[in-house]
């Protein structure tokens, strides 16, 4: 049991860090119906909105972090992430004082920085989440200061310097990924037993996947050998027009489905045969969550390029493939489509090496080690 009655809770950014955070304070509330939990976020990112709807109090400091580029808006940015650094350390001591947490975790974005460092100066036990294969400069630094690092992967460990030796807890993924039945699924999206290819580039669109895909569909949808779900992103909506453009009407084949964003992933996932994405850390949970093989497409723009070395922990076991988005052409994506359709036994192969790298009970483990601090 965590005796821990008020645990603070930095978290932001993106849904990478927050929807984890979320599910292991969900998880606290369960087992400490009677616990206070507080998120420290920022106001312009998705934690101003995403941590209110599932129904946690939130207090906001002013943080940003630094750009790499040397244009002069970049130079104007980093002079104003400076001063915010030093504003958000006071920000965060002030938060910590009035709430007086007796446990303070960070899962990431720039916020759990100031935040973190702060509890543990002021000696409140503290705890951080690295949810890549490759940690942010932020958690690098914090490894150093708190008294706990839970990782998602192991492959982290090499890079950390941490006070007290790491604990692997994999990511919290949504209890419906693990319950999703795959004949179920494909009965609920009207699919039949040819294979089913699901791919997405993010809620945004990314033009190479999305380029690619069309090739994709183009080269095999009118064969109709195999089915195709495909969301666009929000900047994706030229590629319908650019399908129908080159012969292939989505609303005329009944193999191929295309949308702006996929809402149900737990339902179109489990039915996949294949999985095209990005590699993120909570989709590379969720995928082996559901041991499915996968083409990931690393994102280039990300920090330290963890999406790459997030990739690479399921190609070391064989579970998926990598093209990077430096060499995506539709060519060479039909031509790893094609090799993995015409091989069964490497496709069952590549999930299984999936589902031997899922962690069922990661909000639990989290929760256990954070029994041990506080």
């Amino acid at each position: 049991m965590l005796k821990a009655k008020r645990i603070l809770i930095a978290a932001g950014g993106t849904g990478g860090h927050i929807n984890p955070a979320l599910s292991v304070a969900g998880y606290i509330k369960e087992q400490n119906p009677s616990a206070e939990v507080l998120f420290v976020g920022t106001a312009d990112k998705m934690e101003a909105k995403l941590v209110p709807q599932a129904g946690f109090p939130i207090k906001m400091i002013d943080i940003s972090g630094f750009r790499r580029d040397l244009s002069l808006g970049g130079i104007k940015h980093n002079i104003k992430t400076v001063s915010r650094l030093l504003k958000s350390s006071g920000q965060a001591k002030k938060i910590i004082e009035d709430f007086k947490p007796e446990l303070a975790i960070g899962f990431g974005g720039y916020v759990s920085g100031p935040v973190i460092r702060m509890a543990a100066k002021l000696g409140v036990p503290t705890a951080i989440h690295e949810q890549n294969a490759f940690p942010g400069v932020t958690n690098k630094t914090l490894a150093k200061q708190v008294d706990r690092v839970m990782l998602t992967s192991k492959a982290a460990e090499k890079y950390l310097e941490p006070k007290n030796p790491c604990v692997f807890t994999g990511l919290p993924v949504r209890a419906d990924f693990f319950k999703a039945d795959k004949d179920f699924s494909r009965a609920e999206l009207g699919q039949d037993s040819r294979p089913l290819i699901l791919s997405s580039g993010g809620s945004l669109g990314a033009e190479p996947i999305n380029k690619a895909i069309v090739e994709l569909i183009a080269a095999k949808a009118p064969a109709g050998d195999c089915c195709f779900i495909h969301a666009t992103g929000h900047s994706g909506t030229w590629v319908s027009d650019e399908l129908k453009s080159r012969g292939v009407d989505p609303e005329k084949l009944e193999n191929v489905t295309i949308r702006e964003y996929i809402d149900d992933m737990s339902r179109c996932m489990s039915a996949c045969d294949i999985f095209i994405n990005r590699a993120g850390a909570s989709t590379l949970s969720e995928i082996q969550a559901l041991g499915k093989p996968s083409i990931l497409i690393p994102s280039p723009y990300v920090a330290e390029n963890h999406q790459y070395h997030n990739a690479m922990t399921l190609v070391e076991k064989g579970a998926a493939v990598v093209i990077e988005e430096k060499d995506l052409t539709g060519e060479r994506l039909i031509n790893e489509i094609n090799s993995m359709l015409a091989d069964t036994q490497r496709l069952n192969a590549m999930g299984e090496g999936a589902k031997q790298m899922s962690v069922s009970d990661a909000a639990k483990r989290i929760y256990d080690c954070l029994c041990e601090i506080a």
